[in-house]
This record gives C-alpha cells, structure tokens and sequence, in this order.
C-alpha cells in the first residue's frame, strides 16, 4: 500500500519541477521571438487548463513563429492549416481513402491530428468548416464515418484571425467563440523590440530553423501532466467562486452588451486563474489572479450593442469597468 505522506511528497516535487521547467518557457521562447511573455503565459495556462486560444493581431506579428517555438520548447508536434474559403471538413479532420491494393478504405488522418494546431486565419473559411473543429476542441476526438476518433494528448487549438481586415471573412459565431478558453491580443512590437527582432535578422536569424536559432525543448508532455494535478490541487474558496460569479452576472446587466458571459465563461475565468495562481507559486486563488485573467477569459464572450461600438466602447472597456463596480472579496 502506497505511504499517503510519501505520495503527497512526491506530487509536490513533481509539481514544483514541473513549475521551474514551465517559467524557463519564456526565456526560451525569446530566443525566436521577442516581447510576447503575455501571450506565451496565456498558450500556457490554456494547455493547463485542456482549453484553447484565439489570437488576435496584424499580419507580421509572429503568431505562427509563437505556436511553433512553443511546440519545439514543449517538445510537442504541431501542424499548420491555412484556412481558405475553398477548404473542405475533411481537408481538417481527415478521410477515408480507397487503396486499390486491398480493395479497402482507410482512413487518412487530417491535420487535427497533432498536439498544436495552429487554425491560421480560421474567419477566412465558412462556417461548415469551421465548426468542423468544434467535435475536436469539445470532446478532443473526431467522427468520420461513423466512427469517432481519439486525438492525441495534449491537443490545443491556436487560432488567428486578423482584426483589421474583413472583407471576405465568415466571423465566428458566438457559440464557437464560447469554446476558446482565451483571446489573446497581439499588439505590435515597441520600438526596442522592433529594433531587436531587425537586428536578429541581420545578424542572420531564420525563422524556419529554431533549431539554429538556439531553441531546446525545456519541457514535456509529463511536465504538463504534472502540472495540470498540481493546478487541480490547487484551493479556490467560497468568496472566491462567487467573486467570479458576480463579475459574469454583472456583465449580463450592462447597458452596453447585448450578450453578456454565459455560465461557461464564469467557468473558463475560474479555471484560468486556478492556473495563472499555480504559475505564480500558490496554492490557493486570490481576486487578483481572477483580474488578471478577466480580460483575455471573457472579451471574446460579450457582445457590445451597436450603439455603444459607435460610440467607441470597447469589450474590454466594458470588462474593465466591471471589474471596478463588482466588489473585490477580503
């Protein structure tokens, strides 16, 4: 029988250098991509949480450089789709191919079979395409002919979309929103981060090659596993919950939105600041994680009312000034 006293020894040794392996992410990841730490910590608290991300920003702001250095520090395969308005289901979620050898079908997996898959430009396809990642984000397996399909673990979905430019697009409905765990914006670079990302590449650094670039996996896929029970160790008391609660209900309430955050983002918004509070160093979830998640947790999950757009306010204008109103738990 297995000593309860060594067992919780061993989880919190496991958790701790699960803990060190995930914060040296960051320094790793800079070595291919500069002055995105936000975005790093939000990919990472959405791989510990089993949830997924949308990533907001122009072209050229390395979200594909992003995903990918994350996958070679993680050590996790990734595959890339580029979402076009001719892309088929089955072109995601794979087929069944005829071999003329045994006279049989096959199934051909598609690209969802990976652990990071980056939906590039995924507003750029229609909608029947795009809700053939919602079996795969929910239930993390797809059904072909009849027959559902496990993928592997961890399985994450990085999507982009581009803010600026909408013409041509399909925009996500609000239903297939409410899946992404987080929204994350990438902003343009300051100018000494402009200045550095010039210099790397003057000096002769190649995006495509991360491996020339000095980039090493730092951690794994039992790393994470590790991680993900120590965060489900991790306290989250009365006030707390229904701190959380009260932030989501009073979105409900503004004179700005017509949709406000729905029971699953009041449970996305818990979930991701029981991770960011693990993340840094604590058992226990304080008010101050949950607004620190508040933003990229729940601005995807709103609705502003065309008025209010008109008038320039924003989701997270509105997030913002709720976090002010809703009283903070002592």
């Amino acid at each position: 029988m297995t000593d309860p006293t060594t067992d919780s020894a061993g989880n919190t040794e496991d958790a701790a250098a699960a803990r060190a392996s995930l914060e040296t992410l960051r320094t790793e990841i800079a070595k291919a991509v500069v002055g995105q730490d936000p975005a790093v910590t939000g990919l990472v608290v959405a791989l510990l949480c089993r949830g997924h991300v949308l990533l907001e920003g122009v072209p050229g702001v390395a979200k594909t450089l992003l995903v990918r250095a994350l996958a070679s520090a993680l050590e996790l395969d990734t595959k890339r789709v580029q979402f076009t308005p001719d892309l088929m289901p089955s072109d995601v979620t794979g087929s069944l191919v005829y071999d003329t050898r045994t006279a049989e079908f096959s199934f051909q997996p598609g690209p969802v079979f990976t652990n990071l898959l980056l939906a590039d430009e995924i507003n750029r396809t229609p909608p029947k395409t795009q809700s053939s990642l919602l079996e795969a984000m929910e239930e993390r397996q797809v059904t072909v002919d009849g027959t559902p399909r496990t993928l592997p673990e961890p399985f994450l979905v990085a999507a982009t979309q581009n803010p600026v430019e909408y013409e041509g697009t399909y925009p996500l409905p609000e239903a297939q929103l409410d899946r992404f765990l987080l929204k994350l914006t990438i902003p343009l670079p300051s100018r000494e981060d402009e200045i550095d990302v010039l210099t790397r590449h003057a000096s002769g650094f190649d995006p495509r090659d991360l491996h020339a670039a000095g980039l090493r996996p730092v951690a794994g896929p039992a790393d994470l596993e590790a991680a993900r029970a120590a965060v489900a160790r991790t306290t989250v008391s009365a006030e707390i919950t229904a701190y959380v609660v009260d932030i989501c209900r009073a979105t409900r309430e503004s004179p700005s939105l017509t949709l406000g955050v729905s029971p699953r983002g009041a449970t996305a918004l818990l979930a991701a600041a029981r991770a960011w509070a693990w993340l840094t160093g604590r058992d226990y979830v304080t008010p101050d994680d949950v607004k620190a998640l508040a933003l990229p947790a729940l601005r995807h999950r709103v609705q502003l009312r065309p008025e209010a757009e008109m008038e320039g306010v924003t989701a997270d204008s509105v997030i913002n000034s709720v976090l002010v109103q809703v009283p903070v738990p002592r």
